[in-house]
């Protein structure tokens, strides 16, 4: 997936994942970011790196359920 349909499938309601179903992308508005959060420990990194153009990930390892 490519970083604009991730954040719009993540604003739509929609869940996105990153390699498995252990990491799933979020928007955290407080912060206004969008985060990859690992479900088992609570831990997240950005999407993207602070150019907002880099994603942490291929967009091949991307995917909705």
């Amino acid at each position: 997936m490519k970083l604009q349909e991730i954040k719009d499938a993540v604003l739509s309601g929609e869940t996105v994942h990153w390699r498995s179903a252990l990491y799933k992308v979020i928007y955290a508005e407080k912060i206004n970011e969008f985060l990859i959060k690992c479900t088992e420990n609570d831990t997240c990194i950005g999407l993207t790196w602070k150019d907002e153009v880099t994603m942490n990930g291929k967009e091949e390892d991307f995917y909705t359920v």
